[in-house]
C-alpha cells in the first residue's frame, strides 16, 4: 500500500509538473502572439504618422492655393501677366502674349496663354519664375522653353505656357 501512495504522490507531482509545463507553454505562445501584434501595431502607427504628416502638408498647400483664389481682382490671363511683369519691372521684355484657350471647369475657368519674353538675364529669369510661383493668384507654368539670344549669348529668350485659374 505504501508503494501505491508513493506512486500516487509521484503521479500527482508528475501531473502537476505536466500541468505547469502546459500552462507555461500556453503563456509563452500567448506572449509571442501579443509581441507580434504589438510589432504590427507599431508599424501601423508609424505608417499612420507618415500619412498624417503627408496629409497636413497637402492640406497646407491646398490652403495656400485656396487663399490665392480670391486675393486679387484679376479677370484674365493677360491682366495677370501684366500684373506679374509690371511688379518686377520687366513688362517691356514681354514681346507677345497669345491666349491659347479657355476651359470651363467645375468651380470656375482655366485660361492658358503663350508668352514670349526676350533678352532677359539669368537673374531676371529667376525673378520671373519666383514672381509667377508667388503671385497672389493661381498662375502656373505648364511649359517653358529657354534659348540663348542671337544678339547677345548672355541673354535668354523664354517661351512660357501659363495657366490662370479663376473661380466663379
Amino acid at each position: 500500500m505504501r508503494e501505491l501512495l508513493k506512486d500516487k504522490r509521484f503521479f500527482y507531482v508528475l501531473s502537476g509538473l505536466t500541468g505547469f509545463i502546459v500552462i507555461f507553454a500556453l503563456a509563452v505562445n500567448l506572449l509571442s502572439s501579443e509581441t507580434r501584434e504589438l510589432k504590427l501595431l507599431k508599424e501601423q502607427r508609424k505608417e499612420m504618422l507618415m500619412l498624417k504628416d503627408e496629409f497636413l502638408s497637402l492640406k497646407q498647400k491646398i490652403e495656400v492655393v485656396e487663399s490665392k483664389k480670391n486675393l486679387t481682382n484679376v479677370q484674365g490671363i493677360v491682366q495677370a501677366v501684366d500684373e506679374v511683369f509690371l511688379s518686377i519691372g520687366l513688362k517691356d521684355k514681354v514681346k507677345t502674349v497669345k491666349s491659347t484657350g479657355r476651359r470651363d471647369i467645375k468651380d470656375g475657368f482655366e485660361e492658358e496663354a503663350e508668352l514670349q519674353i526676350e533678352k532677359v538675364s539669368m537673374n531676371e529669369m529667376v525673378n520671373i519664375f519666383h514672381k509667377i510661383e508667388n503671385a497672389p493668384m493661381v498662375l502656373t507654368i505648364k511649359k517653358a522653353a529657354i534659348k540663348k539670344s542671337f544678339e547677345n549669348p548672355e541673354l535668354l529668350n523664354i517661351t512660357l505656357t501659363l495657366s490662370f485659374l479663376k473661380t466663379k
